[in-house]
């Protein structure tokens, strides 16, 4: 019945706005980044039809744009359709012909999945930008998806709904695409916003989910891409030390704001050059037009304070090539020149993207021919250029700016350093993540005292795999009930800092798509679908849901749900304070343990819930992994039906049971209500473990 109405509806909106072309799929997927093309080959392979429609020329996004240097975090977590992209990048890999500038011998394994734990699924990691465009293209073409390229949405009145349900997308070009379901799988989330559903841009405070690493971060310096690397201090001013001669180039005179705060700035952009030093195929740097040696003076200063970390981050790839990233003090990355990007009409935007251009291929001119620059330094950058086989239609230059943040959508859960870090549990697992909560620097400011220093760049590591939930690429409710978003998906800016990396969202595109086709077998809002059904269709697609059990790490943890009775593993357990995952120990419960960091100071507790299949009498045990440095007086408290008991766990001692568990005792629950226990470090005398509580029904 809905489906019928829908149809006239389109046909309805169609006729009243005399379109010329208009076109009918099940899934509408806007966006042709890695994402896009995942979620298309998913929705054909559930026998839906499905377009792309894009304002891109090529597909793939920053995969096939220069970011062949991967950033896979634990490559066990990644499955389903992403993992099939780097198994045909491989196979590219294993022909002779491919190899062109280089044997395949010289540059050896690297990147290169093992036979044994891929199998006949060999994967590579590492690759050219051509050959990752190619391997889209084999699964577009394979999958028989239509593809619609350089289709640009009509952000101001293309998406027509009826209610919370689009019902069609038109673009510039007057061309409708008509759909039961959308995926906006772009790296701005421009359909999520035309389409009114509620977003973020910036940077929270750090108060505002709670977290320690959002807001402004002055004084946090986690990589070297800041001035506390050189061995002085350097002048932001034209004349050193002279504020009345005015601030160099690229800069900021404004106040960076207070420690903690929220902003709505983003952090910095680049392109990710593909370079050669191979003669046969380099092309010398060309000298941008309007070039300015002037905007590089900040440089020379670098450079005079004894900075030689220019070609840090001149990966290698294949074929005597690199995928060049932002490394240093000032590098690729063009701070605080991209703030109005993620709202930005297509002509300021195209604005953005020359001007990044120009700055970066400034810095590689004036590197290689400045009087100015180190010789050493000099000499070394001039045995580089761009790759003449690569993005042949745009002057050997990168043709996806690295978007590596714009909106954010606020849906239905919210992704926050809380649940990667296992703080809090993450419901409904569509695919896992596990690269470094990482975010590149916001802005280059003047310090109180008068010398320069760069912000905004993190890197804080998630201690493994962490979940993401359905919640966060659906809208809230009412808002837009037929839309997916997995790039702009809904989290924190410091969360997004993990979570935006390519086979990520790669997994997230193939999720929403079978998310997306269930919606319409059901015929039922994206927000209704039944989490078991999407679930049992992720694992069947070779999605990895869940690390239990998964060897990441060389040892592999007890599974929890092959153990006797309801056990409850540490990361579903709510928590308070810090608590660190570790895998030191000889054994554990699920993927990891995790200890208060012997801090005493009672703000650290974790409660454990879990709702028991029957009323009745159960043994209550508490799983923990001994050594001689934890607490002896660990204080444990259980909810049962007779009110609260506590207990004192010595845990020095090794766990008699199994060597993993203890008892606590046994206690009455009834079924109807959670029944509980509370681990507090209230007033230990050491370090205090968690790692699992089991309840088992008494005989």
């Amino acid at each position: 019945m809905r489906n019928t109405l829908l149809a006239n509806l389109l046909s309805a909106a169609i006729a009243l706005t005399g379109q010329t072309f208009a076109a009918d799929y099940d899934i509408v997927i806007y966006g042709g980044t890695s994402a896009a093309v995942t979620a298309a080959v998913q929705a054909k392979r559930m026998g839906k039809t499905a377009v792309i429609v894009c304002p891109d020329k090529h597909l793939g996004g920053l995969s096939s744009g220069g970011l062949g240097w991967t950033d896979t975090g634990n490559k066990a977590v990644i499955g389903g359709l992403a993992r099939e992209f780097y198994h045909r990048v491989w196979q590219h890999y294993d022909r002779d012909e491919t190899w062109k500038w280089q044997s395949r011998e010289s540059y050896g394994n690297k990147g290169q999945g093992t036979a044994a734990i891929d199998g006949d699924q060999r994967t590579m990691w590492i690759f050219e930008p051509h050959i990752a465009e190619a391997a889209f293209e084999d699964m577009i073409r394979d999958n028989d998806i239509p593809v619609h390229r350089d289709e640009w949405l009509d952000r101001k009145s293309g998406v027509k709904k009826d209610r919370a349900r689009i019902i069609s997308v038109t673009m510039l070009s007057g061309k409708t695409y008509t759909g039961r379901m959308f995926l906006d799988a772009t790296y701005e989330g421009d359909l999520m916003a035309a389409a009114g559903v509620e977003y973020h841009v910036g940077r929270e405070s750090k108060d505002q989910y709670g977290e320690e690493w959002n807001g402004v971060q002055t004084g946090v310096l986690h990589h070297g891409h800041h001035f506390g690397v050189l061995k002085q201090q350097i002048s932001p001013y034209v004349v050193a030390g002279d504020p009345s001669s005015g601030v160099l180039p690229r800069i900021s005179p404004d106040p960076p704001g207070e420690y903690g705060a929220g902003d709505d700035k983003v952090q910095a952009y680049c392109f990710r050059m593909c370079l050669t030093n191979h003669a046969e195929n380099r092309v010398p740097f060309p000298k941008p037009a309007g070039y300015d040696p002037a905007d590089y003076e900040l440089l020379v200063r670098i450079f005079d304070a004894g900075w030689r970390e220019t070609f840090r981050k001149f990966d290698p790839i294949p074929n005597h090539k690199t995928d060049t990233n932002n490394h240093g003090p000032m590098s690729t990355d063009n701070i605080g020149f991209n703030y109005d990007y993620p709202d930005a009409t297509y002509e300021r935007r195209r604005e953005i993207i020359k001007e990044h251009e120009a700055y970066q291929k400034g810095w590689l001119y004036f590197i290689a021919n400045d009087p100015r620059v180190p010789k050493d330094v000099q000499d070394e950058m001039r045995k580089w250029g761009l790759a003449r086989d690569e993005f042949q239609d745009n002057g050997n230059w990168p043709h996806q700016l690295y978007i590596r943040e714009a909106r954010r959508m606020v849906g239905e859960f919210v992704l926050t350093e809380n649940e990667l870090l296992k703080k809090r549990p993450t419901p409904d697992s569509i695919g896992m993540g596990s690269y470094t909560m990482d975010s590149h620097n916001v802005q280059r400011y003047i310090t109180p005292d008068g010398y320069v220093q760069n912000e905004g760049d993190i890197g804080v590591s998630t201690h493994g795999p962490y979940k993401i939930a359905y919640g966060s690429i659906v809208p809230k409710k009412g808002q837009c009930d037929n839309l997916l978003v997995p790039v702009c998906l809904s989290s924190s800016h410091i969360a997004f800092g993990s979570i935006r990396m390519e086979p990520v969202f790669m997994i997230l595109g193939h999720s929403a798509a079978a998310a997306a086709s269930i919606a319409i077998d059901d015929d039922l809002c994206v927000q209704e679908v039944a989490y078991v059904k999407l679930r049992d269709q992720l694992l069947k697609d070779g999605q990895v849901l869940d690390a239990t059990g998964l060897d990441i790490g060389g040892r592999l943890g007890r599974d929890p749900a092959k153990l006797e009775g309801i056990v409850v593993d540490d990361v579903d357990a709510v928590t308070t304070g810090n608590w660190t995952p570790s895998t030191s120990s000889k054994t554990w419960i699920g993927r990891s343990y995790r200890h208060d960091g012997k801090s005493a100071d009672g703000k650290s507790s974790a409660r454990f819930e879990a709702m028991l299949p029957a009323s009745g009498t159960y043994e209550v045990r508490l799983g923990y992994t001994p050594n001689n440095n934890r607490a002896s007086n660990v204080a444990i408290e259980i909810d049962a039906v007779a009110g609260k008991s506590t207990v004192m766990v010595d845990q020095r001692k090794v766990p008699p049971i199994d060597d993993s568990f203890v008892s606590l005792g046994k206690y009455e629950f009834q079924a109807d209500k959670p029944a509980a226990v509370v681990v507090s470090n209230r007033g230990a005398d050491g370090y205090v473990v968690i790692d699992a509580v089991q309840w088992i029904l008494a005989k």
